[in-house]
């Protein structure tokens, strides 16, 4: 469904991202995994189109989209749940996720995925009057993963997901998670939780230094020696 190859991503004259090239099928779930500062956020900005890559290319269900501008991108089925989880802090949950789905016009389609996502979430559907920004941190992480659902897309970019949330809020971000792949959405992950990235997630790639040195089945990975002493603690 995404083949990124030979990506490349500057600022300036920092190489964030190092002629990368990875792939991901259709109904799989993919992690990338590495140390802050890899390259892993930059990757995902580049694929939904946030920001510029200066060098390679981005397939999408067989079509080049890394010249798309970024609503082009999320009318092809790609949507970004980002780093810090972005949501409109003046416009209430329920403004959130309508926002979610402003490409589309099945009012009916859109109905039967809010009641969707009001089961995957319950606490969106209770505080559906409330600001977004006086939600704490893992109902925003809740929000931002509800909208971007929103747009029914075909592939879902998670950044961190799990990034400064208490450990039973990170658990029930990571049920959805799973339960959304269980359904049969594609989805690429960035996760600073390696354990937790590589026991969701069917393959995996390491990124070091804004290039992928590893790459496997992520049961594999699991249990190879250089994963766990860099990144499991072990």
């Amino acid at each position: 469904m995404l083949e990124v190859t030979g990506l490349h991503v500057a600022y300036g004259g920092i190489q964030a991202v190092r002629s990368i090239t990875f792939h991901v099928n259709q109904g799989e779930m993919v992690a990338l995994i590495g140390a802050n500062g890899a390259g892993k956020t930059s990757t995902l900005k580049a694929i939904a189109r946030v920001i510029d890559s200066v060098g390679g290319d981005v397939h999408f269900c067989g079509e080049k989209i890394d010249r798309l501008a970024p609503h082009e991108v999320i009318r092809k089925g790609i949507a970004l749940v980002p780093e810090g989880r972005g949501v409109f802090p003046r416009l209430t949950v329920a403004e959130n996720l309508a926002m979610g789905a402003f490409i589309r016009a099945d009012k009916a389609g859109i109905a039967a995925d809010l009641e969707k996502i009001h089961g995957y979430f319950p606490r969106l559907q209770e505080r559906a009057g409330q600001l977004a920004g006086t939600l704490s941190g893992g109902e925003q992480q809740m929000l931002a993963i509800g909208r971007a659902l929103m747009s029914r897309p075909k592939l879902l970019l998670l950044d961190e997901p799990s990034m400064g949330l208490a450990p039973l809020m990170v658990q029930k971000i990571f049920e959805v998670v799973r339960a959304v792949a269980a359904d049969g959405m594609t989805t690429l992950l960035i996760e600073q939780n390696a354990r937790l990235a590589l026991q969701a997630s069917q393959r995996a790639y390491v990124m070091e230094s804004g290039e992928i040195t590893l790459s496997g089945d992520s049961a594999d990975l699991l249990e190879d020696p250089k994963v766990r002493a860099a990144y499991l603690g072990e």
